[in-house]
């Protein structure tokens, strides 16, 4: 991947206003995230094994925000989280202080 190609990637601050697990789906949650747009936008996460949905909200994130919409298990994602893999756990990549949502990260 060149330079060019991986600026293209937009990367965004977004705070979780809402998180539900996917129905029949053991690893999957529904966040509704604010990027800073006028209205929430919809992601599938694999999270739900390490991340109870109450200890999510409020919480900020990294979002990739220029993915195409995908249906996950019938659900409608409109972009993807960072998180790290640790032996098979997700953890997400988050700051220290409080951003503004729709920040771009870089």
């Amino acid at each position: 991947m060149s330079f060019e190609q991986f600026m293209e990637i937009d990367l965004r601050v977004a705070t979780i206003r809402a998180a539900e697990r996917v129905p029949n789906a053991d690893k999957l949650l529904r966040l509704e995230v604010d990027l800073g747009e006028p209205e929430l936008r919809q992601l599938v996460a694999g999270v739900a094994q390490v991340y109870e949905t109450e200890a999510l909200v409020g919480r900020q994130i990294i979002v990739v925000a220029n993915l195409q919409p995908a249906r996950i298990r019938g659900v409608e994602s409109r972009g993807m989280l960072l998180a790290a893999d640790l032996d098979g756990r997700p953890i997400l990549a988050s700051f220290d202080e409080e951003i503004p949502p729709g920040t771009r990260v870089r």
